[in-house]
């Protein structure tokens, strides 16, 4: 009976991915011109994981995460969709499924596969889970098992998302501001080190985000009542983002091509935050910086629950209008809206 209720489980969960990836990809189509990827490998964190990490540990899995899409969790960090989804529609593809579930889904690993873990870094960041080196051996190991093969890797596009739980873990861990630069460099070299690896695989193409404007995150605009970024943490995040493409340009000069792209997430959440229209455009927010899913105790975050199983949080009516949907995620509507910002720089895959 266990086992019958974990398999009912497991194959239900399978079947969310599923209508995810067939809704996202249904609804755009691209014109190709020149290299036409057929897969997406994705590595990072919250902000391109799909349901990684445990069922039992993750708060993505908790309601109301997923409740504007498709209605309940699938370990997404939001309440719908997330970057990836948006990367594979613009491929024209299905949302590649979480390299948790590969060994349930063999026949649908056609698209890629996501190795993105909620909560990690290019370090260890002391949430057990794999750091960025370990999910590319992940890909490297399936390699070797025949699962994937050279051709594979030739039509495929891989996306690298680094959000900034190093700093989290270097402030956590007793890190000075005057220590700060340093780090930063070592974050941005380890970085490089890890794209070049993720190439020389045999992906084609490389796209890697830029960190986003890290002190308006509703994390650190709480203390001005989500009125004021923290301007402090958006340096540091400039800062990383300067090292960030020199290093790609020397990874392009090494490749003599371009294969490896930026995407600002800096630039394209600026933009979108300035202009307080998300989703279709017709949805505009007074407080952008003010997230929809809200904690009202303290220790709390969006999906707690106290003893009794009472709400610790409490969410917005429209979730399409704000553009943060936790204390460091976007909602769908956010996550729509910062794709639309990019879409210039996507088409410069396909050159």
């Amino acid at each position: 009976m266990e086992l019958h209720r974990l398999l009912s489980h497991t194959f239900f969960l399978l079947f969310l991915f599923a209508v995810a990836g067939e809704l996202v990809c249904a609804t755009e189509h691209q014109t190709y011109v020149g290299f036409r990827p057929k897969k997406l490998f994705v590595f990072g964190d919250s902000y391109s994981d799909t349901g990684n990490n445990p069922i039992s540990l993750a708060s993505s899995w908790k309601t109301p995460y997923g409740v504007t899409f498709p209605g309940k969790p699938t370990g997404r960090y939001s309440d719908g969709r997330v970057l990836t989804d948006y990367i594979a529609r613009f491929m024209g593809i299905k949302s590649p499924l979480p390299y948790r579930f590969r060994k349930y889904a063999l026949g649908k690993l056609q698209y890629g596969l996501n190795f993105a873990f909620g909560g990690t870094g290019v370090f260890d960041t002391g949430n057990l889970q794999p750091n960025m080196t370990t999910q590319i051996g992940f890909l490297q190991g399936l390699i070797k098992d025949k699962v994937y093969s050279k051709w594979d890797l030739k039509e495929s596009l891989a996306l690298v998302t680094v959000s900034g739980n190093d700093y989290g873990a270097f402030t956590s861990s007793g890190g000075s501001d005057q220590d700060l630069p340093s780090f930063i460099s070592r974050v941005v070299n380890q970085m490089s080190i890890d794209l070049k690896q993720i190439h020389d695989i045999g992906v084609q193409r490389v796209l890697v985000t830029t960190l986003q404007p890290i002190g308006c995150l509703p994390r650190q605009t709480v203390l001005s009542s989500y009125q004021q970024c923290n301007e402090n943490q958006n340096s540091a995040a400039s800062f990383h983002n300067q090292l960030l493409q020199q290093a790609v340009t020397r990874l392009n000069n090494d490749t003599k091509q371009s294969t490896f792209l930026v995407l600002d997430l800096f630039s394209s959440f600026n933009t979108v935050l300035n202009s307080k229209t998300y989703s279709t455009g017709n949805s505009k927010s007074d407080t952008p910086l003010k997230p929809c899913c809200v904690a009202t105790s303290s220790g709390a975050g969006c999906g707690s629950l106290d003893e009794n199983g009472k709400k610790l949080y409490t969410v917005c009516k429209e979730p399409e209008s704000t553009f943060f949907w936790d204390t460091v995620h976007p909602t769908q509507a956010g996550w729509r809206a910062v794709y639309l910002a990019l879409r210039s720089s996507l088409d410069r895959i396909y050159s």
